[in-house]
């Protein structure tokens, strides 16, 4: 396995990711995850839709949290051609339950924890920590990347106008 260095830190600290490092224009590589009922999640099911896909360590933190509740209330205006797909590498109970107590309805949020699936192939394993690290990524209705944003610091916010701009570029 690849590992990808002096990309990101953690309070500071260098840590390595490891997987495939995937750049924008490239094809979005299929992957599978677990919905909060279990059952199995893929890239592939949204075919024909822009995939925003929301990357983060766990929702049981503060950043993590403000990150989903803000591409959760976003969604809300990105219509039926966009679907909205949160990923980290907590437990598929822990995400259901999360959702439940705070309402996130706009995302399908899935776990990568029983292969890491995901996060292999788009580079997000943080080595030291077997979670996933922060970041955007956005696939076009061709299956295209059309932005990618591996945030340098795990403990600070995505740049979510940036992706909101190439969000209402793509649904033009």
């Amino acid at each position: 396995m690849a590992e990808i260095k002096d990309k990101v830190t953690f309070k500071g600290n260098p840590i390595t990711l490891v997987g495939n490092e995937v750049k924008t224009g490239d094809t979005a590589p299929d992957f599978t995850v677990l919905s909060p009922e279990l059952k199995e999640v893929k890239l592939s099911d949204y075919k024909g839709k822009v995939v925003v896909i929301a990357v983060f360590p766990s929702v049981d933190t503060g950043v993590c949290a403000l990150q989903l509740a803000r591409f959760n209330q976003e969604a809300a205006s990105f219509g039926d051609d966009v679907q909205l797909l949160t990923i980290s590498a907590d437990l598929p109970f822990a995400l259901g339950r999360y959702c439940a107590d705070k309402g996130i309805a706009n995302a399908l949020t899935a776990s990568d924890h029983r292969e890491l699936d995901f996060g292999t192939k788009y580079g997000f394993v943080i080595k030291e920590l077997r979670l996933l690290s922060r970041g955007t990524i956005i696939v076009d209705k061709d299956g295209v990347i059309r932005y990618l944003e591996y945030v340098s610091e795990v403990g600070e916010h995505p740049d979510y106008e940036k992706a909101l701009e190439v969000i209402k570029e793509l649904t033009k």
